[in-house]
Formats: structure tokens, C-alpha cells, sequence
């Protein structure tokens, strides 16, 4: 079980956009912004820059280039943030992917972290009952594997007898494991697994009610203690009506058809969680606001975290708190352009917020 320090100061995290996810306009793709290791790698080499604590290497197979390749080339180009690495369950032998990520890991001087991801893998198509079952199985085996425990597992999806790598980690131990989910096997499946739960944006009530839902189904089932994430973007600006006009201005040439297309690309379109994006979008007033500060616009055009905190520095800066004070832990945050808005949030926000890496502070 992995427990946290100082659960006030929390970490603060970008985003990497190895999706093909960076826009000066939502809906209208810009090549010198499509993912690629000049451009992705820029974001990142800025995120170090400006002091953040972890970024967020999303992993697509339609969409950029590979995580795990970059994660690798990335760690050798960065000096203390951390790498949250975002691993599709099934997708490769897991033997190979421990090693792989013990390696990176040292490449990186012990700065990885795992971002577990449970979508279908490309080509294949499971319900969601058997895939959470996959997802426990490769969590529970990866860990052991990371952990430098041998394996005598025999699962559903898992069937392995074998001694670890030789290859480890720096500190001998799996990295911490960032996880999201929100139908029912998913909540199992980190309430017993995850160190990190990570939610999209929602209300901060709606927050709340998660995060109080999620530690009482791992302390009541499982007798563990989560962390808790929240993956938004934000949109930061000197006045109130400047951060608006921005948030108005990324999407003025959207059209309908355009986001629809954007959201149906994703391997997880039709998730619980996605579904719940949807809906938040349909509840916000006429301006895409459904509360103070959190403007939903951005989900017209985005399968997953659809909504943006939008506001001055002091607005944002409150949002945030009243995250942290619902039981938010880290953060990870992002913002179109990515470049562009890591350092508006860097300048504007981060230098107010006392905030330190997670892994530091995971106990075993």
C-alpha cells in the first residue's frame, strides 16, 4: 500500500500531446502542431523547464507517436520531471514491457511513473468485464515483476512462471501506478490496484462525491489508501474576460461535424467516462460554463477530459484549491497550444502553489 506525506502540497503535472492533440483552433489541424519528437519533445523540455513535477505521455495507435519510444528518448532530454508514461494493458508481452519501463526508468534516474490505460487494444474488441479482468491481471503481474519478485500467476489473461529481469528500477521498486475509470469494474479494478486514481474534470461536488465513493471501496473491499488526480485543461489570462475571449476564440471555427469526428477517434469514445463528459456539456448554461470558472467547450472537440478551469490567475488559483480541498492530490493540467499555455500557467499560477512530485513521498 503507497500513502502519501503531505497530502496538502500536491503534484502538478502537463500534459504531453502525443496525440495529436495540440490546436491553436479546435477542429483545425495545424502540421507544424501534429504529434511528433521535434514538437512533443519541445513541450516537455518547457514543462521541465518551468518547474512542473510530472508530464503526461499519452499513448494513441491511430493517433502521434509512441509513448513508450518517446518516454525513452525524452528521459535523456529532461532534468527532474517526472515521466508519467501511459502503458495500454495487453498491447505487448509483459515480460519485455517490464523491461522496457525498469530501463527507462534508469534512463530517466528514477523519474518514471505508469499511467495504466484499459481501452481495447487496436484490432480488438473485448467487453468491459473481461478487459478490467485483463487490466487486473497485467497490474498485479507488472508490479510483481517491477517489485523483482518472480511470478507463479495463473489467470484468465495472464498464465507466466518466471524469475524478473535482471534489469530493475532505480529504487528496486514499481513505480507508482496512475489509473482511471469510472463504470463499476474499473472502480474494482483501482480501488485495488491503483495508487493514483485519476478523474476527469467535473463539478467540484461531483469531485467530492468520487473521491469520498473511491477511498470508502478501498478502504471497505480492499483495506488500501488512495491518491486522487484530476486531468483538466485550463485556460489562464491577466483578466477574467481575456481567459473567456481565449477559451471563445479556440473554439470560433469549430463546427459540429468537425468535433464529432475529433471524439469518435478514440479507442475509449463510448466509456462511462466519456459519457459523463458528454453530460456535463449538456448541463452547462448557453456560455459552456456549468460552474464557476469550469467552461466545457473543449469537449466539443476532445473524447475524454472535456472540460477547462477558465479564469485570472486568482480564479484559477481558487479552482484549484477547491479541487484540493474535495481530496485532489495531483493534478495534471493542459492547455491549447500546449506550449503557449505551460507557460502562461507557469507564470501566472504555479510560482503561487506549493506543490512537489508524488513519487517522492510513495511509501512501501
Amino acid at each position: 500500500m503507497s500513502s502519501m506525506s503531505d497530502p496538502s502540497t500536491p503534484e502538478i503535472s502537463w500534459f504531453g500531446a502525443l496525440c495529436d492533440d495540440d490546436y491553436e483552433f479546435l477542429g483545425q489541424p495545424d502540421p507544424n502542431r501534429a504529434s511528433s519528437w521535434e514538437h512533443c519533445s519541445d513541450i516537455v523540455r518547457t514543462a521541465d523547464d518551468n518547474g512542473f513535477d510530472n508530464v503526461l505521455l499519452p499513448s494513441g495507435y491511430a493517433l502521434g507517436i509512441d509513448s513508450t519510444a518517446f518516454a525513452a528518448a525524452i528521459a535523456t532530454h529532461t532534468e527532474q520531471i517526472n515521466l508519467l508514461l501511459a502503458v495500454r494493458m495487453g498491447e505487448m508481452w509483459l515480460p519485455q514491457l517490464a523491461r522496457q519501463l525498469a530501463t527507462i526508468d534508469q534512463m530517466a534516474g528514477g523519474r518514471l511513473c505508469i499511467n495504466i490505460i484499459s481501452s481495447d487494444i487496436p484490432g480488438e474488441a473485448l467487453e468491459s468485464a473481461p478487459r478490467y479482468q485483463r487490466t487486473r491481471e497485467w497490474m498485479q503481474v507488472l508490479r510483481q515483476l517491477l517489485d523483482g519478485q518472480p511470478i507463479d500467476f495463473h489467470g484468465e489473461f495472464v498464465d507466466l512462471e518466471l524469475d524478473p529481469p535482471r534489469a530493475q528500477t532505480v529504487s528496486g521498486a514499481c513505480p507508482p501506478f496512475y489509473f482511471g475509470g469510472f463504470s463499476p469494474a474499473a472502480k474494482d479494478v483501482a480501488a485495488a490496484e491503483a495508487d493514483v486514481f485519476l478523474t476527469w474534470p467535473d463539478t467540484v461536488a461531483a469531485v467530492a462525491t468520487t473521491v469520498d465513493e473511491m477511498s470508502a471501496l478501498a478502504a471497505d473491499r480492499y483495506e488500501r489508501e488512495l491518491i486522487y488526480g484530476l486531468r483538466a485543461h485550463v485556460i489562464v489570462r491577466d483578466t477574467e474576460d481575456d481567459a473567456r475571449a481565449a477559451a471563445e476564440r479556440l473554439v470560433s471555427k469549430l463546427d459540429a461535424d468537425t468535433g464529432d469526428a475529433i471524439r469518435n477517434k478514440s479507442l475509449d469514445a463510448t466509456s462511462v467516462g466519456v459519457s459523463r463528459q458528454a453530460e456535463l456539456r449538456d448541463h452547462a448554461a448557453d456560455d459552456g460554463f456549468v460552474e464557476e470558472s469550469l467552461w466545457t467547450g473543449v469537449g466539443r472537440a476532445r473524447s475524454g477530459a472535456g472540460a477547462a478551469i477558465v479564469g485570472d490567475p486568482d480564479q484559477v488559483l481558487a479552482k484549484l484549491r477547491a479541487y484540493q480541498d474535495a481530496g485532489i492530490g495531483a493534478f495534471i493540467l493542459s492547455g491549447y497550444p500546449h506550449r503557449d499555455e505551460c507557460d502562461l500557467f507557469a507564470r501566472h499560477v504555479l510560482p503561487r502553489l506549493e506543490h512537489a512530485p508524488l513519487k517522492p513521498r510513495f511509501e512501501r
